[in-house]
């Protein structure tokens, strides 16, 4: 008999399921495609070869240098619990420290000849979608994945700051590639929220290439200038779309009933 794990498991996916086939019947993703008519079959095809050789050699060559470090001692973790604000200085001074490393090297990534044998891989999805996360050449995701490897090298953090770590890199990866921007509105006028980055932020990286290259946040392309001055308002014109297709769909919705 399946275990409770596994049942609850069962019904979270088959409730994602469903949510993402509500939403596709009701028009929810294509009123945030951020931009509509820009996939393109040969890509996703040339980014599952990619995906799968990278994930294949890089994740051997980061499994075994983490394996190194930890034989030499080089790792060590704080064990036993420790104050929520702990936790939280351990991970925000990964967030910020991550964003750094992400920034200039992908800032270096755009230099010839550099951009050609490590970054332009991908790039060829100037339209991004989930996969292409993974799609790039094996050094461009070492040079990425290896910063946790160094990082609680320099900094032993708690077994629950690691737990947080761990994921954020691949699921942000992710989301500012899935292609649809789900955020509010508001995001980009709070004071706070405002220096994080949106799926819509890194979208523009790979539609208009010089500009929008920080991972978590657009702090260093505001200091050095490399933002979009136009992000902002093609963000608004997204929510506008998006709300003009919920009026429609409400309409409709009335006029059935």
């Amino acid at each position: 008999m399946p275990s409770g794990d596994t049942i609850l498991t069962i019904y979270i996916a088959g409730a994602i399921a469903v949510a993402v086939g509500l939403g596709i019947w009701r028009g929810f993703f294509q009123a945030r495609k951020i931009q509509p008519g820009g996939f393109r079959l040969r890509t996703f095809r040339n980014e599952i070869f990619f995906a799968v050789i990278t994930l294949t050699v890089s994740a051997t060559l980061l499994v075994w240098t983490r394996q190194y470090f930890d034989a030499q001692g080089w790792i060590t973790f704080r064990s036993g619990t420790a104050p929520w604000y702990v936790i939280g200085l351990e991970y925000a001074l990964y967030f910020f420290l991550f964003d750094t490393w992400f920034y200039w090297g992908h800032r270096l990534m755009h230099v010839e000849p550099i951009y050609k044998w490590v970054h332009k891989v991908h790039h060829w999805s100037t339209s991004p979608n989930p996969l292409t996360t993974f799609s790039e050449t094996p050094m461009e995701a070492i040079i990425n994945g290896i910063f946790v490897t160094l990082f609680v090298a320099v900094f032993p953090v708690h077994d629950a700051t690691m737990a947080l770590i761990a994921p954020t890199a691949p699921l942000m990866g992710l989301y500012v590639h899935s292609g649809f921007e789900f955020l509010p509105r508001w995001w980009n006028r709070s004071w706070l929220s405002k220096w994080f980055i949106t799926a819509t932020f890194h979208d523009q990286h790979h539609k208009y290439f010089r500009y929008n290259f920080g991972g978590y946040t657009p702090i260093w392309d505001y200091l050095c200038g490399t933002n979009r001055s136009k992000y902002e308002a093609d963000f608004d014109k997204l929510k506008d779309r998006a709300a003009r297709s919920r009026k429609v769909q409400d309409a409709a919705g009335l006029a059935e009933g």
